[in-house]
């Protein structure tokens, strides 16, 4: 079992965007065949893919210093444990390949449509307000102060990327592309089984992610350690358009559009950190925060997910 951990690492490395890729600057995350626009194509919309620079040309200055400062905090969120981070994941776990990957939600996807009116919200939000509620719904964290050293330098990288990025445009690849709901309801139970099969070798039969040492080298779906009820992808949707076009690691776009919703909703059929906008009653937070695709509030596994 050791062994076998050893090498999951070592792959996860590289396809999540980890050693290899720093240390290289420009290996980019295996796509599944067909999956990824041919360069020198157009979208449906006429508007050409995006391209964002390659890490060669990150200046070696005082800028560049704040890049690959905000970059190492992007592939390493750990270094932020205890003061802006309290659970086991990474921003390049859902940003994969650095956060350049396309259908992965990257950040040059993201950070030319800001500022943005957000539903989550009720209001226009900056790009610093977008990063911190990552840190406070998906890190179960706290959000760094503007003007701190920690979000200046993730906003200095997301930057960089997009040089020559237009602006207010959705790029082809940008967030996570819709998947359309089956015809069948999405079940946790056909979940299982799709997890057992796809998912467990990576995250462990019991979801709670694998460790070489003290670092986790694939990330909790689940439980303490894991993204908290206020974070975008415990919506079932939201999970199932990850995971359609990324999972398994490496092999994206080889689970039919019912596996990944259904493995979406086994997933998050399990307890998490309390959302932070919890107002002390469950069915009055449901109601409010909770009018979505998601299992918060409901019955599942002999317990009431969101009233530990």
């Amino acid at each position: 079992m050791i062994k076998l951990v050893v090498n999951l690492a070592l792959m996860s490395a590289v396809l999540w965007g980890g050693v290899a890729t720093a240390q290289q600057g420009e290996t980019p995350t295996p796509e599944a065949p067909g999956q990824q626009e041919p360069a020198g194509t157009s979208s449906p919309q006429g508007i050409q893919p995006f391209t964002p620079p390659p890490e060669s040309e990150i200046p070696d200055d005082e800028f560049g210093a704040m890049v690959r400062r905000g970059k190492a905090l992007f592939m390493d969120s750990q270094q932020m444990r205890g003061t802006y981070v309290n659970n086991g994941l990474t921003c390049a776990n859902c940003h994969l390949d650095r956060g350049r990957k396309p259908n992965s939600s990257p950040m040059w996807g993201a950070w030319t449509m800001y500022p943005a009116y957000r539903g989550k919200t009720g209001r226009v939000d900056t790009m610093a307000e977008r990063i911190q509620g990552c840190f406070e719904y998906s890190m179960n964290g706290k959000a760094p102060p503007v003007g701190s050293e920690e979000l200046t330098a993730l906003m200095t990288y997301f930057y960089w990327m997009s040089t020559g990025a237009p602006t207010r445009v959705e790029l082809p690849g940008r967030g996570y592309p819709e998947v359309p709901k089956p015809a069948q309801e999405p079940d946790p139970a056909r979940g299982e089984q799709v997890f057992a099969a796809q998912c467990a070798i990576c995250h462990g039969e019991d979801g709670q992610g694998r460790k070489v040492g003290d670092q986790y080298v694939f990330p909790p779906l689940w439980g303490e350690e894991s993204y908290n009820w206020g974070a975008g992808m415990h919506r079932i949707n939201t999970a199932a358009a990850f995971i359609k076009h990324n999972m398994p690691l490496g092999q994206g776009g080889t689970l039919s559009d019912q596996e990944a919703w259904d493995v979406a909703s086994y997933m998050n059929s399990h307890e998490r950190p309390q959302d932070p906008r919890f107002t002390g009653d469950l069915a009055e937070t449901d109601k409010t925060f909770h009018d979505e695709q998601c299992h918060y509030g409901e019955e599942m596994h002999g317990k009431v997910l969101g009233g530990s």
